[in-house]
């Protein structure tokens, strides 16, 4: 059954088709909502604290709002009705994530948006994927851009991340109260039994399987035109066209130089890779871990061995 239509009002404006980026960690996610935030009469936001409290408590404990659809949308709503205030306050505790991507100083004073001409909202805090089932039932219009990346690739980003890989200490993995459990990629008995087995990068594969897998549940839960996939090689490789596709779907112009600047950046990096023993940062042994658990989703994906 859908979700009931509720009416969302921030900064006296009626919240309509809200724009939400969601994908694994290092997919991507990041930087095309770095982008967003610079588009005229948009107003995207990145690590809110209300709003990451909600997502990291829904991300690490599904079972809070399993069975719970509408209560946990209001928690959602609730949340970004206090993210998206725009006052002379309201990016004091912005991370610094987001209030670079805004073109603010360190030590600026004041809102990273401009009220006259704000016509919608949206978010791209890191690991929102986590909660966009709730996400969607909590704004049925949504938009949502859905960044999918080669998994050999970004799991090679998550291991040179600390705070990605600060979720793997033992004083926060739940796999065996919390199940299923989506954070970590466990969805099955199997997962849950070979999870002390595997190594970091196997680990981050189980995390990058799992989004892979909501991607295609989305595809067919979601209305058409409500949401739009994006490979982030299609950013690299083809910045101008993706970004086209993008400014469509989200209706503004999307600025492309920080797309352009990863993208020439991206091939730098690929040209000076030149050992056989290492892909984009991972050895020949990782790589076959990655392969052998999500090989189907690298796969289906046309992401060859």
């Amino acid at each position: 059954m859908p979700s009931a239509r509720h009416i969302l009002i921030v900064n006296s404006r009626s919240v309509h088709q809200p724009l939400f980026v969601i994908g694994a960690p290092h997919s991507g996610a990041g930087l095309i909502g770095r982008a967003l935030k610079a588009s005229a009469g948009l107003h995207i936001t990145i690590g809110q604290p209300s709003v990451l409290r909600v997502v990291y408590a829904f991300a690490r404990r599904p079972s809070m709002y399993r069975g719970r659809t509408q209560a946990a949308a209001t928690v959602i709503r609730d949340a970004f009705a206090q993210g998206w205030q725009v006052t002379p306050q309201s990016c004091l505790n912005c991370t610094r994530e987001c209030r670079a991507a805004a073109g603010l100083a360190a030590d600026a004073v004041g809102p990273c948006v401009e009220l006259r001409g704000l016509e919608r909202f949206g978010d791209a805090s890191p690991d929102l994927i986590y909660c966009a089932e709730a996400l969607t039932d909590a704004f049925p219009d949504a938009r949502i851009v859905q960044v999918v990346r080669d998994g050999r690739d970004a799991v090679a980003g998550m291991l040179a991340d600390s705070a990605v890989m600060s979720w793997f200490r033992p004083s926060f993995v739940n796999v065996d109260t919390e199940f299923p459990n989506p954070f970590f990629g466990v969805e099955s008995v199997e997962d849950r039994e070979i999870w002390p087995k595997l190594t970091p990068a196997g680990r981050c594969a189980l995390r990058w399987r799992w989004s892979v897998r909501l991607a295609a549940r989305l595809h067919q839960a979601r209305p058409a035109g409500q949401l739009k996939t994006i490979r982030y090689e299609d950013l690299m490789s083809m910045p101008d066209d993706a970004l086209g596709e993008l400014s469509r779907f989200a209706g503004t112009a999307v600025p492309a130089a920080e797309i352009r600047n990863e993208a020439r950046a991206s091939r730098q990096r690929a040209r000076s890779r030149n050992s056989p023993e290492v892909r984009g940062g991972l050895s020949a042994r990782q790589t076959a871990e990655v392969e052998k658990i999500a090989g189907e989703e690298l796969r289906r994906l046309g992401y060859a061995p």
